[in-house]
């Protein structure tokens, strides 16, 4: 048997976590550049966003953050791969790991371990990504630093884990049958939440969520455990506050797949609304339309879901929303600044 394009995808990729395991900085430019196509589209949180080509995604992206972090160290626990909207992708789900020694981004430094949960997807052509759409968790390197300036989440702040079936990174052959369930279970399940406007009773989480569902959100969010903690600390303050979100899971520039019991979503961005009411991250009902990038990884288990791995860009937000979340973290970190080396 002829091994499927995602497998190949997947293994190109494991150059690009290899490269980011151990790395070489002095090697790593060159090392992007033959993964990378020259023109490659790369869409990062705020406020990187977006760059071209491995050479801008190097000086931009990753040099500043091996400056800070020196033993900088990736870790995927979920690599997934499949077709979407006429590409090819693979999603990868870890954390970046190391010692805070500089600042970064003006994030004072730690001087302690630093976790920061990335959600990366890559469109391959020929063996060369072509574009990449990735989302990290900067709020939740600021929490790390004291430095987070905007409301409390509401539930729990932690490292995400990785899936307790310790299954991930998926390298056996593509099961085309048992990816198409898994990614209809969440088109259905989604398709479900649009019903917010008939009711809870509507949207039937139960059918779709097991009953010890894990719910990893970013941080300024948090994580939480079965359908209650969903709905109590994420779901009912979302749904007041933007009533009319509209996510693009069916259209846009998005890649929708799954992978085995693993379904992913990128977009750039995700979903559209309007901030109509009050209850969402303490943000006034100001009127508001927004956009959010929101990228997801699902994990399947005998027909339910059973952990989902969220990242939504949460400074894009404020920023959509007037506020300058960096302006406000200096201002609350102006002492600590003068203390240490920029």
């Amino acid at each position: 048997m002829s091994e499927s394009v995602h497998n190949k995808n997947k293994r190109r990729i494991g150059a690009l976590r290899a490269a980011l395991y151990d790395i070489d900085a002095a090697a790593l430019p060159g090392q992007l550049a033959e993964i990378f196509a020259a023109d490659c589209e790369v869409h990062l949180a705020n406020p990187l966003e977006k760059m071209t080509g491995p050479a801008q995604l190097y000086a931009e992206a990753y040099a500043p953050l091996l400056q800070a972090v020196p033993d900088l160290e990736r870790r995927d626990f979920i690599v997934m791969a499949g077709e979407s909207n006429g590409g090819d992708w693979v999603g990868c789900c870890g954390h970046y790991m190391g010692v805070f020694e500089r600042a970064w981004l003006g994030i004072p430094p730690t001087q302690h371990l630093l976790a920061m949960r990335y959600h990366e997807f890559f469109r391959l052509e020929d063996g060369r990504i072509v574009e990449m759409q990735a989302l990290w968790d900067i709020p939740q390197v600021m929490m790390q630093a004291g430095t987070w300036a905007m409301s409390p989440s509401l539930a729990v702040e932690w490292v995400a884990p990785g899936p307790a079936t310790e299954d991930g990174i998926i390298s056996s052959p593509y099961n085309a049958a048992q990816s198409t369930a898994s990614l209809e279970l969440v088109r259905d399940m989604l398709v479900g939440l649009k019903r917010n406007e008939e009711g809870v009773a509507a949207m039937r989480l139960d059918k779709y969520w097991h009953p010890q569902m894990m719910w990893y959100g970013p941080a300024g969010i948090g994580s939480m455990r079965r359908i209650s903690g969903f709905r109590n600390w994420h779901q009912i303050p979302f749904l007041k506050a933007m009533p009319d979100r509209d996510t693009f899971w069916d259209r846009g520039n998005r890649a929708f797949f799954g992978d085995a019991e693993y379904v992913g979503f990128t977009a750039f961005p995700g979903m559209q609304m309007t901030v109509s009411g009050d209850g969402w991250l303490g943000i006034v009902a100001s009127g508001q339309a927004i956009t959010m990038r929101s990228l997801d990884f699902w994990r399947c288990e005998n027909g339910l879901i059973r952990e989902n791995w969220v990242l939504v860009d949460l400074l894009d937000v404020y920023t959509q929303l007037g506020v300058n979340v960096f302006d406000r973290m200096r201002e609350l970190t102006v002492a600590r600044h003068s203390q240490i080396a920029v």
